[in-house]
């Protein structure tokens, strides 16, 4: 039989690990292959074979400035709505179209007849790609409508508002839509793409440019690499001004020229004023009525140790827009990221949590989540773990895997009898502790009397959570009820 791979919000296993494997860990499994360069990293390699490039991080479009956060504050890059990037780029002096934010049916009309507008866009404000192509809970089909009237306009913001739109990059459950864009739809004669994001492999920002805008830049990546540009950027030179010209002549705009390298020059200045890690314009067209350039679409993302000179922005949070799990997980430094599998993990360190997930699917099994407890997790930090891992209704059994260097195996031990204790847990747990104070670890779980099933050897302890994870996933498809009996 052939073994499913679990997915994240649309991305396989397989690339979700090589997100980590660039320890992109924050970065990568917050943000969600919603970043329009995402995947770029999983096609490194193929890139530099294609380019001709030695360096072996030379093209490294990646998730920008993705750092393993210590266990004081975990970081949560921020992601702003469309409207917002439109509101930036409009007060950093870059044009866009006519726009407006609406939270109702009628709010929506009223932007229409006051910016007399005739030919409408209508986006449903969620923070997840693919929303033309999503569909709503109520049936609702597409995240982004074009419209003629302030009349169909308030028809289809109607439909939006209150419902969950579901895209391949939310899941099932989707995401509320509380907000739609409504804009003048611009006709595109040209499209280009021009993004400014840091990058880890140069040690700073990197200037991304190419002639194929308005597609999924991952697949140009793919098919036609030749099509990107990129320029890495001396952070004490910036950006000249010569530097943005050749840039525009190399991806062949040759319409207002000075203009568009106004553009480039103002979106670096926003990148820098604004902490951000990824401003991407896509697509930078030019439009078929006026001649002019608009940027149509655009991505933010921003740095969260930023934050505290970023008020203002960081204020515009929708964290209704954010996995509940994971935002409570956040408010104990924990590093939760909720996958689709039933077997629950809670390990110490990205690494280890990647190479466990990695064998738990080795053994047909698959991860209910990613949980990096860090190495200065405390007891009461590891039971909140466990409250969350078990508020999943999937999950069917819990791996605990600890290498304790920093991190003190006795104290995860603590952590995992008083969760038991409290939460009077109903599915099995699996422990492996090696490391300091490993000993003094397993005799107080001995001596706990709870069902905790050590176990010292990984693969063995893989094996084992994925037949319990079975087992009581059976049970409950069935409707009974499992009581595991010491030893197993």
């Amino acid at each position: 039989m052939k073994k499913k791979s679990f997915t994240y919000r649309g991305v396989k296993g397989k690339e979700f690990c090589q997100f980590f494997t660039r320890k992109s860990v924050t970065s990568a499994v917050h943000s969600g292959p919603k970043a329009t360069m995402t995947n770029l990293v999983t096609k490194s390699s193929y890139m530099l074979e294609k380019l001709g490039k030695k360096s072996p991080k030379l093209f490294a479009a990646s998730l920008p400035a993705c750092p393993l956060w210590s266990n004081s504050q975990q970081r949560r890059n921020l992601n702003v709505h469309e409207h917002v990037s439109y509101s930036l780029l409009k007060g950093a002096g870059i044009p866009v179209p006519k726009f407006g934010v609406a939270k109702t049916g009628k709010e929506a009309a009223e932007i229409v007849r006051s910016l007399g507008l005739t030919d409408i866009a209508v986006k449903a404000q969620v923070l997840a790609g693919g929303r033309g192509l999503g569909h709503f809970k109520k049936g609702f089909k597409g995240g982004v409508k074009m419209v003629d009237t302030a009349e169909e306009a308030e028809n289809v913001s109607d439909q939006m508002l209150g419902d969950y739109l579901i895209t391949k990059q939310t899941g099932e459950k989707g995401r509320i839509c509380n907000a739609v864009m409504v804009a003048e739809r611009v006709y595109a004669r040209k499209e280009f793409y021009f993004a400014v994001m840091m990058e880890r492999a140069f040690g700073g920002p990197v200037l991304i440019a190419s002639s194929q805008g308005g597609v999924n830049i991952e697949k140009v990546a793919e098919d036609n690499p030749e099509a990107i540009l990129y320029m890495p950027i001396d952070i004490t030179k910036g950006i000249s001004r010569e530097l943005a010209l050749d840039v525009i002549t190399k991806v062949g705009l040759t319409k207002k020229k000075d203009e568009t390298a106004d553009v480039i020059l103002k979106l670096y200045d926003l990148f820098l004023t604004k902490d951000a890690l990824l401003i991407e314009v896509n697509p930078y067209a030019e439009s078929i009525s006026t001649g002019g350039y608009y940027c149509l679409d655009a991505k933010f993302r921003f740095d969260d140790n930023a934050e505290y000179r970023q008020k203002e922005l960081f204020d515009l949070r929708d964290w209704t827009q954010e996995d509940e799990k994971e935002v409570e997980a956040s408010k104990f430094n924990l590093n939760y990221i909720a996958l689709d599998g039933t077997i629950g993990c809670l390990v110490n360190g990205a690494g280890l949590a990647m190479a466990t997930m990695d064998i738990i699917n080795l053994h047909g099994g698959f991860p209910a989540n990613f949980l990096d407890v860090g190495g200065g997790a405390t007891a009461s930090q590891v039971k909140e773990a466990f409250k969350i891992i078990t508020s999943d209704p999937k999950v069917c059994a819990i791996m605990v895997n600890i290498f304790g260097g920093i991190m003190r195996c006795d104290i995860i031990a603590d952590g995992i009898i008083a969760a038991a204790q409290e939460l009077n847990l109903n599915v099995p747990i699996i422990c492996r502790l090696q490391g300091t104070n490993v000993d003094e670890a397993k005799l107080r779980i001995a001596n706990s009397g709870m069902k905790i099933l050590p176990v010292d050897n990984l693969d063995e302890a893989a094996r084992l959570a994925v037949k319990l994870s079975e087992i009581v996933n059976l049970a409950r498809e069935q409707h009974l009820g499992v009581n595991f009996e010491m030893p197993i």
